[in-house]
C-alpha cells in the first residue's frame, strides 16, 4: 500500500520528470496504449493480492496454473512444420525430433486448408507450397510413417476441414493399433476466427459450429486426452488487432464454443479441461506478458462464476504461443532471430504451456532446416541458460506489469459488453464488427510507422541501401504437385468404389439428420474417401459462406 510519505515523494519526482528532456518518440505500446514514465504502488490502489493474484496454481491463476511453474515441466517446444509432399514433411518431423523438439505441429497447404484435393482445378499452383499436401488417408499414413502416435503429441493447424483431417489421423492410429484414449494433441479447429481474421472458411458459421460441437462431443467420449479446439487469437493479431482486441476477441470466441457445447447438453466439466487457446506473442514485451496474465484471470473467473464449472482444471486457461510472424522483416532477416527471442521470452514469462518460435526466413520462404534449428535452439537457450524458469511468474508484483494486467482485463470486459450488445459472436461476425475494428487498428499502427513514431529496425530506420539477402532459402519443387496428383489418381482407381459410395451417402445423410458426423468421417477415411469428396457433400447440404463487406 502507498503511504502519505510516498505521495509527497512522488510529487517531487513528478516535477523532476516534467523538467527532464526526452528523445521525442511516441510513448505508447505497439497497440497504441499510453505508457507513463513511472509506475508505483498508487497504481495498484484497490487491488487485493489474494483476490486478484493469489499464489501460483491457485484461483484466479494470474500467476500460473501450476504451483511450481516450469520447475515441474517445461513448455512443449513445438515447431510448426509442413511443406511439399507427405514424404518431405515426414523427413522434417524426424529431423526436428532428433534435434530435441518435444511435439509435432503440422502446417497444411492452401488446398488442404480450403478442403480441395490436390487434383482439383482450384489447387493448381498451390499444392505443397505453404504447407504439406493432404488429400487422403494414404497421405496421412505417409506423413506419420515411423512416428508412434501414442508417444508424440501432435498439433494440426486446420480449421474448416479439421474434422476430416482429424478423421484421417484417427484412421492412422487405428492402423498403428493405438487406442484413441492414448492419443495426445490439438486441433486448431477455430472457425470463428476464420470469419474474423484469416478467411479460410467454407461453410456458413452456424453449420460450422455444429461440426465443431460434434468434435467436442466425440473427443469427450472417445479421445479424452485430445484438445478438440485451440481458440486462436494468433491470426486476429496478425491481421492487425491490438493486444486488448486479440485478448477479448479470442476469449469471446472460446466462450461461444463453451456455450454451444453446454447447449448441446455436454456437462461443462466433461469438456472444458480440453479446450485450449493459441496466442500471438508480439514485440511489445511487457504488454504481451500482461496480456497473458490477464487472459488467465479472466478465463478462470468466467468459467467458475458464469458457466458453473466445479473442476479446477476447467478454470485453467491452457495456451500455446507463437511468435509474431507479422513482425518479421525481409530486410536484414538475421534481425528476426533477435525479435523472435524477445517474443518467446515474453511468452515464457507469461506462462505459456507450448511454444513455436518463428524462423528468420519466414517472410521470404518456408523455413530452411538451418533456420528452423536456430528457432528451436532459441527456445532451448531461454529454458536452460537465462534462469527464467527458476521461479514462477518472475515479473509478478511489478507495478508496471500489474497495472497493465488490470488495464487489459478492464479493456477486455468492455469489449465483451460491446459484443453482447450486438447479439453475440456470430451476429457480430455477420455484421462485420470484428473486421472493421481490426482494420481500423491496423491502419492506425501503419500511420505511426509511416510517420516514424514507431521504429522498425531495417525498415523505416537503420536501413541498409542495396542490401542483398544471403541466407539459404527452402524451395518447393514443381514436381510436388505432379507427384501428389498422380498418387491421388492411383488411389481413386484402386479403392473399393462401393465402400466409397456408401460412405459418401452416409456423410450426406448424417449432415441432414443431425447425427454426430465424426464416426461417419472416420469410417469414410478408412474407406479412402478423399478430403475433397467429404467436403463437397457438406457443401451441398450446408452451402458456402459469403462475407459481408465492410468499409
Amino acid at each position: 500500500m502507498s503511504t502519505p510519505e510516498y505521495f509527497k515523494k512522488k510529487e517531487d519526482f513528478d516535477q523532476k520528470l516534467e523538467a527532464s528532456k526526452e528523445i521525442g518518440l511516441k510513448w505508447t505500446t505497439v497497440s497504441g496504449e499510453k505508457v507513463d514514465p513511472f509506475y508505483g504502488p498508487d497504481r495498484l490502489e484497490g487491488s487485493d493480492y489474494l483476490r486478484d493474484l493469489s499464489f501460483p496454481g491457485e484461483f484466479p491463476f494470474t500467476r500460473g496454473i501450476h504451483p511450481n511453474g516450469y520447475r515441474g515441466k517445461l513448455w512443449t517446444m513445438r515447431q510448426f512444420a509442413g511443406f511439399g509432399t507427405p514424404e518431405d514433411t515426414n523427413q522434417r518431423f524426424h529431423y526436428l525430433l532428433n534435434h530435441g523438439q518435444t511435439g509435432l505441429s503440422v502446417a497444411f497447404d492452401l488446398p488442404t486448408l480450403m478442403g480441395w484435393d490436390a487434383d482439383a482445378p482450384l489447387s493448381s499452383g498451390e499444392v505443397g507450397l505453404c504447407g504439406v499436401s493432404i488429400s487422403s488417408l494414404e497421405d496421412m499414413e505417409i506423413l506419420f510413417d515411423k512416428i508412434p502416435l501414442e508417444k508424440v503429441s501432435s498439433s494440426m493447424t486446420i480449421n474448416s476441414p479439421a474434422a476430416m483431417i482429424f478423421a484421417f489421423y484417427l484412421a492412422v492410429a487405428l492402423k498403428q493399433g493405438v487406442d484413441f484414449k492414448n492419443l495426445r494433441g490439438t486441433l486448431q479447429n477455430d472457425i470463428l476466427k476464420e470469419y474474423i481474421a484469416q478467411k479460410e472458411y467454407i461453410f456458413p458459421p452456424r453449420p460450422s459450429m455444429r461440426i465443431i460441437i460434434d468434435m467436442i462431443e466425440y473427443c469427450t467420449h472417445e479421445v479424452p486426452q485430445w484438445n478438440p479446439v485451440s481458440v486462436s487469437g494468433y491470426h486476429i493479431r496478425e491481421a492487425g488487432s491490438t493486444a486488448a482486441q486479440e485478448l477479448a476477441y479470442t476469449l469471446a470466441d472460446g466462450f461461444a464454443y463453451i456455450e454451444a457445447a453446454i447447449e448441446r447438453g455436454i456437462p461443462v466439466d466433461d469438456f472444458a479441461p480440453r479446450i485450449s487457446f493459441f496466442f500471438n506473442s508480439h514485440l511489445d514485451f511487457f504488454e504481451e506478458i500482461a496480456k497473458f496474465r490477464a487472459a488467465k484471470r479472466i478465463y478462470a473467473k468466467r468459467m467458475k462464476n458464469k458457466y458453473g464449472a466445479k473442476n479446477p482444471r476447467s478454470w485453467w486457461l491452457r495456451f500455446h504461443t507463437q511468435t509474431a510472424g507479422c513482425t518479421l522483416t525481409a530486410q536484414q532477416p538475421e534481425n528476426n532471430i533477435v525479435r523472435t527471442a524477445y517474443q518467446a521470452l515474453a511468452a515464457v514469462l507469461g506462462g505459456t504451456q507450448s511454444l513455436h518460435t518463428n524462423s528468420m526466413d519466414e517472410t521470404l520462404a518456408l523455413p530452411s532446416e538451418k533456420a528452423v534449428k536456430i528457432a528451436l535452439r532459441t527456445q532451448q537457450l531461454i529454458a536452460f541458460e537465462t534462469g527464467v524458469i527458476n521461479t514462477v511468474d518472475p515479473l509478478g508484483g511489478s507495478y508496471f506489469i500489474e497495472a497493465m494486467t488490470d488495464k487489459m482485463e478492464k479493456q477486455a470486459e468492455a469489449i465483451f459488453v460491446e459484443i453482447d450488445s450486438l447479439g453475440g459472436v456470430i451476429e457480430a461476425i455477420e455484421t462485420g464488427y470484428f473486421q472493421k475494428q481490426i482494420a481500423d487498428a491496423a491502419y492506425q499502427y501503419q500511420k505511426e510507422v509511416d510517420k516514424k513514431e514507431k521504429i522498425i529496425v531495417g525498415v523505416n530506420e537503420f536501413v541498409e541501401q542495396g542490401e542483398k539477402v544471403e541466407i539459404p532459402l527452402l524451395t518447393v519443387s514443381k514436381e510436388v504437385e505432379a507427384k501428389q496428383v498422380e498418387r491421388l489418381r492411383a488411389l481413386k482407381a484402386s479403392r473399393n468404389q462401393d465402400d466409397v459410395a456408401r460412405s459418401i451417402q452416409e456423410i450426406k445423410s448424417a449432415a441432414v439428420d443431425g447425427r454426430n458426423l465424426m464416426p461417419v468421417f472416420v469410417e469414410a477415411a478408412r474407406n479412402y474417401v478423399t478430403l475433397g469428396e467429404m467436403v463437397e457433400e457438406l457443401r451441398e447440404v450446408f452451402g458456402i459462406y459469403q462475407e459481408t463487406a465492410v468499409f
